[in-house]
């Protein structure tokens, strides 16, 4: 069965259909880099990888727009942006209000040098926002290539893959002056603080994907529509796609505006940069190609916080450039992340980053398998205890390929095989597909070669054994194979050494009680060839 995938557009699970097969055009909205990213970020972010992987999988099936099969592998052209101005510390606002995120920032970091927590080798200026921006971009990207993000991975060789926004002003200017000179968008306000807004009337599909209806928003429905500068525009939903302020500490010249001379420096909104490097990157020809011919992409990501204001906003732009019928066919939009049930808090000090656990000494592959583990359309629950089990599980899966490679050569297993790809194939059903590779690594104690391929060919799209760093040696102690997290002792000896002569003895009712009595410790127990028994921390 190809792949259906839920759209958050259409409100359904229906089948992915890119418009070329062979190669999937992929948008993510990347993070602000105004502090480092967390583990709530990161799983919006994976959640993306996971698909991108599995998209270009040659387990993977998709239907072509003639409605036929399509086998993997395929390419996939994914874009991250880097959000480097323009984000205002109240995002929920269509007009960003508040102030810009980096300003923040730069407070945050003048404070961490008086206090003497900045890194040694930090050279930041705090009073320059290029050099903040660089400085959590470069932060971000090594996080992100640590949990085997390919977007971030790729852009080492092609940085256009990881576009900054402060990199295409230009880009942006140019889909500013086309929406204005149509009448989709107009400027507004006083010389010195005049802002260029876009017309949300002039767009009738504007709130499709969130349901915000522009009667909804016309009160400011939901806190959404700053009352403070409602008086200049035509209608209380319209955003800001640039605004007029030579005191602002990154600013560019401002657009052209039809029949006004004279705009000072400024600097752009939020939504507009997505339209212009989506467009610009992913379709050929750039932003001039995807107006000529009506273009849209295959596929847009985000977190769920995102759909509104941010992504019906840049909907609504980017159609209105293009003349197409919309920006993007499908929508993927991953839940929120909590951590032991509640929000994420930083006053709670649950707000971790990759930092603070690879400092308690939890590996990144452990850190990626908890945050895909949980399907992306539910809240996926973060605690220390998963990720010790997640932990194990990586490392369960690493010697199963490592004694799979030692084995015999062996047939490969298409029964597992099946049941991955049909769970990743229902709306990439990842908790479906690591129970029935959990099952069959269980079921299998003495993998072979073809086993060993098959689970290499499933960590592809999982990348979780290729990330895992030096996976801790069994302890042998003649009779047992203690796993990591499992300290021999003179009492798990003696019950294995009975458990060893009743089955000896064939009185497996004692063999089975003796088993009972280790999992009520703690601990699960596999027999292996040879005779020695697995001891490991029972999940």
């Amino acid at each position: 069965m190809p792949l259906k995938l839920y759209n958050t557009l259409t409100k359904s699970l229906e089948p992915f259909v890119p418009q070329d097969p062979d190669h999937i055009r992929f948008y993510t909205c990347g993070p602000t880099v105004y502090d480092d990213a967390h583990i709530g970020n990161f799983r919006s972010f994976l959640a993306a990888d996971l698909l991108r992987r599995w998209l270009e999988s040659p387990l993977c099936t998709l239907t072509d727009t003639e409605g036929n099969e399509h086998q993997g592998p395929r390419q996939v052209t994914h874009v991250m942006n880097i959000t480097d101005v323009g984000h205002m510390t109240d995002d929920d606002n269509a007009d960003g209000a508040g102030e810009d995120k980096m300003e923040v920032a730069a407070r945050r970091i003048l404070e961490a040098k008086k206090s003497g927590t900045l890194p040694p080798d930090a050279k930041v200026d705090p009073n320059n926002p290029f050099q903040i921006a660089q400085f959590y971009e470069a932060r971000f990207k090594s996080d992100a290539k640590a949990l085997g993000m390919k977007v971030a991975i790729d852009a080492d060789k092609d940085p256009s893959l990881m576009p900054r926004a402060t990199g295409n002003i230009k880009e942006m200017k140019q889909v500013i002056e086309d929406l204005l000179e149509k009448g989709d968008a107009y400027a507004a306000g006083s010389p010195g603080a005049r802002a260029i807004y876009f017309n949300v009337q002039s767009f009738e599909r504007y709130g499709k994907l969130s349901g915000n209806t522009l009667d909804q928003l016309k009160g400011g429905a939901g806190g959404r529509v700053d009352e403070s500068n409602q008086s200049e525009k035509k209608h209380p939903a319209d955003f800001l796609l640039w605004k007029e302020d030579a005191s602002h500490k990154m600013k560019w010249p401002s657009p052209r505006v039809p029949g006004q001379d004279n705009w000072g420096d400024g600097y752009p909104g939020w939504h507009i940069e997505c339209t212009a490097m989506a467009l610009g990157r992913l379709i050929p020809g750039g932003l001039n190609a995807a107006k000529a011919t009506h273009a849209h992409i295959d596929l847009h990501s985000g977190g769920e916080d995102n759909i509104f204001p941010h992504h019906e906003c840049e909907i609504a732009q980017s159609c209105c450039f293009t003349g197409a019928d919309h920006f993007a066919t499908h929508w993927f939009h991953p839940r929120f992340l909590k951590v032991d049930g509640q929000k994420m808090s930083k006053s709670k000090g649950t707000m971790h980053t990759l930092a603070d656990l690879t400092a308690k000494g939890f590996d990144p592959a452990a850190v990626r398998l908890e945050l895909i583990k949980t399907h992306y359309r539910a809240n996926a629950d973060f605690s220390i205890q998963g990720l010790k089990d997640s932990t194990r599980t990586a490392q369960r899966w690493k010697r199963f390929i490592d004694a799979g490679k030692q084995g015999h050569p062996g047939e490969p297993n298409s029964a597992v095989r099946d049941a991955v790809v049909s769970a990743m194939n229902e709306d990439l059903n990842i908790a479906g597909a690591i129970g029935a590779i959990n099952k069959w690594i269980k079921d299998t104690p003495d993998p072979t070669q073809a086993d060993a391929e098959l689970m290499t060919q499933f960590d592809a799209f999982l990348s979780v054994c290729d990330l895992l760093q030096d996976t801790p040696e069994a302890q042998d102690t003649g009779i047992a194979l203690y796993q990591p997290g499992v300290t021999p002792s003179d009492e798990i000896e003696s019950l294995l050494q009975q458990r060893a002569a009743a089955k000896k003895s064939k009185d497996f009712a004692a063999a089975d009680a003796i088993r009972d009595q280790l999992t009520a410790m703690g601990l699960s127990i596999m027999d292996k060839p040879g005779g020695k028994v697995e001891v490991a921390i029972a999940n």
